[in-house]
C-alpha cells in the first residue's frame, strides 16, 4: 500500500493560510535560508498529492517547483485539460482518495506527500498518513484556513523528534498511530 506523508508549517494558532488562501507570512519566515529538512523529506517520495485549493496557490507562486509528479484530487478540475506547461508534471483526478492511492499503488508509487488542509484531513480520517512532519512559525494569525479543522474523531500521534531554528520555527515529527 501508498504510505501518506505530511511536511507543512503553520502559524502558531495553527492556521495554514489566511481565509484568502494566502500564505505571505510563512514565505517571510522561508527566506531564512535555514534548512528545515524537505529536501530529505522529498527525496524519499514518489508522488505528491494535493487538493485544488492546494495546486492553485501553488499555481500562483511562479514556475511550478515541484521535483515530483502532482496528482490534484478536485472534481472541477478532472474536467479540465492540464496547463501545456506542467504537461507531464501534473494530472488532475477526481478519484476518492481511496481511488487515488490504489491508482498510485498499481503504477509502483510506494510513499506519497499528501499537502493541502483539507486533503490532510481527508486522508486522516480515512488512516491514510503514516506520518507528519509539522513546522510552527512563531506568527498568531488569530483566523485562517486551520490545518486540522476539528476532525470528526480523535487521531492517535506519537511524537518522535522536535528541533528548533535560529528564525523561531519549531518543528516536530508525528507518527500516527492506527
Amino acid at each position: 500500500m501508498v504510505t501518506g506523508h505530511v511536511f507543512i508549517a503553520t502559524s502558531l494558532d495553527g492556521f495554514i493560510a489566511r481565509e484568502s488562501g494566502d500564505i505571505d507570512w510563512l514565505l517571510k519566515h522561508d527566506q531564512t535560508g535555514e534548512d528545515h529538512g524537505y529536501n530529505d523529506f522529498i527525496s524519499d517520495i514518489d508522488v505528491i498529492v494535493m487538493g485544488r485549493g492546494t495546486y492553485e496557490a501553488v499555481r500562483g507562486m511562479g514556475d511550478w517547483f515541484y521535483t515530483r509528479p502532482v496528482l490534484v484530487l478536485s472534481a472541477q478540475l478532472a474536467q479540465q485539460a492540464v496547463p501545456f506547461e506542467l504537461e507531464g508534471k501534473v494530472r488532475f483526478s477526481a478519484e476518492s482518495p481511496e481511488q487515488a492511492m490504489a491508482t498510485l499503488q498499481s503504477e509502483g508509487a510506494r510513499r506519497a506527500y499528501v499537502d493541502g488542509g483539507r486533503i490532510i484531513q481527508s486522508f486522516l480520517a480515512l488512516d491514510m498518513i503514516s506520518d507528519m512532519v509539522i513546522t510552527r512559525v512563531p506568527i498568531l494569525l488569530g483566523t485562517g484556513r486551520s490545518l486540522f479543522n476539528g476532525g470528526q474523531r480523535d487521531v492517535a500521534l506519537a511524537h518522535k523528534g522536535t528541533r528548533s531554528f535560529p528564525s523561531g520555527l519549531v518543528q516536530s515529527r508525528y507518527e500516527v498511530m492506527t
